[in-house]
């Protein structure tokens, strides 16, 4: 994933906490990396293993990504436009998921934890003797060293995912003749649906916009083209 993580803990983070998400993280790194040689990914591409012969774990993430593909009507979708299969779109969220059942097996409750600007959190910010809701900043996507935006999270949308073009551009095709957005926020029940509804709107445009305000539970801030702005009624309240 190539990414920056951080968790923000309101208790006492446990001895090793820290060494065994590193390994947790580097291992799906090594099943999924499109840049590691012995990756399955990029074995499965050199034609050297089967999709058969893959773990559990790869082919758990390539239905998830395949489930998606359908549910978006193809606008997300894991096969580049040469053909390959490219997977990154599930896996950091699929990687963030595992991360929250390792701190769920840690008994550790009221957390932040970020990857790479994906936000998915539990409970409240009880650090410093309060309790108050959780909070993320949405970058600028004419700037990004600044913040234009922060959505408060609860428990109705504890996940938090941002696609843009600056950073994701050579993961994002779009079909022709679609205007895509250049930037879109998405929050959640889940980190999967924010993060795979995030990519497909920016790709997909108004269209697809407005078709996941219809199917899902979502909150939308897109930034178009232009730096007009379209956002859902809950994230404005946010």
């Amino acid at each position: 994933m190539g990414t920056v993580v951080s968790l923000a803990l309101s208790a006492t983070e446990p001895p090793g906490l820290s060494d065994r998400i590193g390994a947790l993280l580097d291992g799906i790194e090594d099943c999924f990396s499109l840049h590691r040689p012995g990756s399955e990914s990029c074995r499965l591409d050199r034609g050297e293993l089967t999709l058969a012969g893959t773990s559990e774990t790869f082919r758990h993430c390539h239905d998830l990504a395949m489930r998606w593909q359908t549910a978006t009507e193809g606008v997300f979708s894991p096969i580049r436009p040469d053909g390959r299969l490219d997977l990154s779109g599930v896996v950091k969220a699929y990687a963030i998921g595992r991360v929250a059942e390792e701190l769920a097996a840690q008994g550790l409750a009221d957390w932040c934890l970020n990857v790479g600007g994906d936000v998915l959190v539990d409970g409240l910010d009880r650090r410093e003797g309060q309790a108050r809701p959780w909070t993320a900043g949405i970058v600028d996507p004419t700037d990004r060293s600044g913040m234009f935006s922060q959505f408060t999270l609860s428990s109705r949308y504890p996940a938090l995912a941002t696609s843009g073009t600056s950073e994701r551009g050579g993961h994002i095709w779009s079909a022709p003749g679609v205007e895509p957005f250049v930037q879109v926020t998405v929050a959640g029940p889940d980190i999967v649906s924010a993060d795979v509804l995030a990519t497909a709107v920016l790709a997909g445009g108004r269209h697809t916009l407005d078709m996941a305000c219809a199917r899902w539970d979502v909150a939308v801030l897109a930034v178009a083209p232009d730096g007009g702005l379209f956002a859902t009624s809950h994230f404005l309240a946010g």
